[in-house]
Protein backbone atom coordinates (compact mmCIF):
# COMPACT_ATOMS: atom_id res chain seq x y z
CA UNK A 1 0.00 0.00 0.00
CA UNK A 2 1.63 3.69 -1.01
CA UNK A 3 2.38 5.49 1.97
CA UNK A 4 -0.04 8.31 2.91
CA UNK A 5 -2.15 7.12 0.30
CA UNK A 6 -5.70 5.90 1.84
CA UNK A 7 -7.19 3.19 0.10
CA UNK A 8 -11.51 2.80 -0.15
CA UNK A 9 -12.23 -0.59 -0.04
CA UNK A 10 -15.63 -1.59 -0.49
CA UNK A 11 -16.71 -4.74 0.71
CA UNK A 12 -19.88 -6.36 0.05
CA UNK A 13 -20.95 -9.36 1.88
CA UNK A 14 -24.18 -10.50 3.75
CA UNK A 15 -22.53 -12.89 6.12
CA UNK A 16 -22.33 -10.66 9.05
CA UNK A 17 -19.90 -13.00 10.96
CA UNK A 18 -17.58 -12.92 7.75
CA UNK A 19 -18.10 -9.32 7.05
CA UNK A 20 -16.96 -8.02 10.60
CA UNK A 21 -14.26 -10.09 10.58
CA UNK A 22 -13.29 -9.28 6.93
CA UNK A 23 -13.40 -5.54 8.38
CA UNK A 24 -10.92 -5.82 10.90
CA UNK A 25 -8.63 -7.61 8.92
CA UNK A 26 -7.78 -4.91 6.68
CA UNK A 27 -8.94 -1.89 9.25
CA UNK A 28 -5.88 -3.03 10.82
CA UNK A 29 -3.71 -1.99 7.09
CA UNK A 30 -5.68 1.42 7.74
CA UNK A 31 -8.13 0.72 4.82
CA UNK A 32 -11.21 2.91 4.90
CA UNK A 33 -13.84 0.46 4.46
CA UNK A 34 -17.01 0.54 3.36
CA UNK A 35 -19.56 -2.30 3.75
CA UNK A 36 -22.84 -3.51 1.70
CA UNK A 37 -24.95 -6.50 2.97
CA UNK A 38 -26.48 -7.28 -0.54
CA UNK A 39 -25.28 -6.72 -4.33
CA UNK A 40 -27.96 -3.59 -5.06
CA UNK A 41 -26.62 -1.68 -2.23
CA UNK A 42 -23.78 -2.35 -2.79
CA UNK A 43 -23.34 -1.43 -6.84
CA UNK A 44 -25.14 2.27 -5.44
CA UNK A 45 -22.39 2.81 -2.73
CA UNK A 46 -19.63 1.45 -5.52
CA UNK A 47 -21.10 4.02 -8.03
CA UNK A 48 -20.79 6.89 -5.58
CA UNK A 49 -17.65 6.20 -3.65
CA UNK A 50 -15.80 4.68 -6.70
CA UNK A 51 -13.74 2.49 -4.20
CA UNK A 52 -10.03 1.32 -5.22
CA UNK A 53 -10.79 -2.44 -4.72
CA UNK A 54 -13.97 -4.11 -4.19
CA UNK A 55 -14.68 -7.67 -2.24
CA UNK A 56 -17.53 -9.43 -3.52
CA UNK A 57 -19.90 -11.93 -2.78
CA UNK A 58 -21.81 -13.68 -5.09
CA UNK A 59 -24.58 -15.11 -3.64
CA UNK A 60 -26.42 -11.84 -2.14
CA UNK A 61 -30.00 -10.94 -1.59
CA UNK A 62 -31.32 -8.16 -4.09
CA UNK A 63 -28.45 -8.36 -6.86
CA UNK A 64 -26.57 -11.54 -6.88
CA UNK A 65 -22.33 -10.51 -7.29
CA UNK A 66 -22.44 -11.85 -10.93
CA UNK A 67 -25.07 -9.04 -11.80
CA UNK A 68 -22.74 -7.02 -9.86
CA UNK A 69 -19.85 -7.91 -11.99
CA UNK A 70 -22.00 -7.31 -15.39
CA UNK A 71 -22.75 -3.43 -13.86
CA UNK A 72 -19.38 -2.63 -13.18
CA UNK A 73 -18.03 -3.86 -16.26
CA UNK A 74 -20.43 -2.08 -18.15
CA UNK A 75 -19.59 1.73 -16.02
CA UNK A 76 -16.43 3.01 -17.64
CA UNK A 77 -15.77 4.20 -14.04
CA UNK A 78 -16.23 1.06 -12.35
CA UNK A 79 -14.86 -0.95 -15.09
CA UNK A 80 -11.28 -0.06 -13.68
CA UNK A 81 -12.13 -1.34 -9.97
CA UNK A 82 -10.25 -4.27 -9.20
CA UNK A 83 -13.30 -6.57 -8.08
CA UNK A 84 -11.77 -9.81 -5.75
CA UNK A 85 -14.28 -12.52 -5.34
CA UNK A 86 -15.07 -14.02 -2.08
CA UNK A 87 -17.95 -16.98 -2.37
CA UNK A 88 -19.05 -20.44 -1.17
CA UNK A 89 -18.94 -21.03 -4.99
CA UNK A 90 -16.11 -23.02 -5.76
CA UNK A 91 -16.69 -24.81 -9.32
CA UNK A 92 -15.06 -24.33 -11.97
CA UNK A 93 -17.76 -22.92 -14.08
CA UNK A 94 -18.66 -20.10 -11.21
CA UNK A 95 -14.72 -19.30 -10.97
CA UNK A 96 -14.83 -18.76 -14.99
CA UNK A 97 -17.74 -17.09 -15.06
CA UNK A 98 -16.68 -14.58 -12.06
CA UNK A 99 -13.57 -14.35 -14.18
CA UNK A 100 -14.80 -13.28 -17.63
CA UNK A 101 -17.39 -10.56 -16.09
CA UNK A 102 -13.83 -9.03 -14.75
CA UNK A 103 -13.17 -10.54 -11.31
CA UNK A 104 -9.39 -9.57 -10.86
CA UNK A 105 -9.06 -12.65 -8.53
CA UNK A 106 -11.41 -15.20 -6.89
CA UNK A 107 -11.19 -16.88 -3.34
CA UNK A 108 -13.31 -19.81 -2.41
CA UNK A 109 -14.57 -18.54 1.60
CA UNK A 110 -14.20 -22.30 2.87
CA UNK A 111 -10.70 -22.90 1.72
CA UNK A 112 -9.33 -19.49 2.00
CA UNK A 113 -7.46 -18.16 5.02
CA UNK A 114 -7.99 -14.00 5.57
CA UNK A 115 -3.60 -13.46 5.57
CA UNK A 116 -3.23 -15.13 1.85
CA UNK A 117 -6.81 -12.77 0.89
CA UNK A 118 -4.91 -9.49 2.82
CA UNK A 119 -1.18 -10.23 0.99
CA UNK A 120 -3.38 -10.76 -2.39
CA UNK A 121 -5.04 -7.36 -1.87
CA UNK A 122 -2.32 -5.76 -0.83
CA UNK A 123 -0.53 -6.60 -4.27
CA UNK A 124 -3.51 -5.47 -5.96
CA UNK A 125 -3.61 -1.84 -4.80
CA UNK A 126 -0.09 -1.11 -4.37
Amino acid sequence: MAKNKKIIMLIVEDDEVLLRALYLVFHEDAYSIATASDGDTGLKMAERMNPDIILLDLLLPKMSGFDFLKYTQANPTLKKVPVVVLSNLGDQDSIAKAKDFGAVDYFVKASTDLEDLRAKVAKIVK
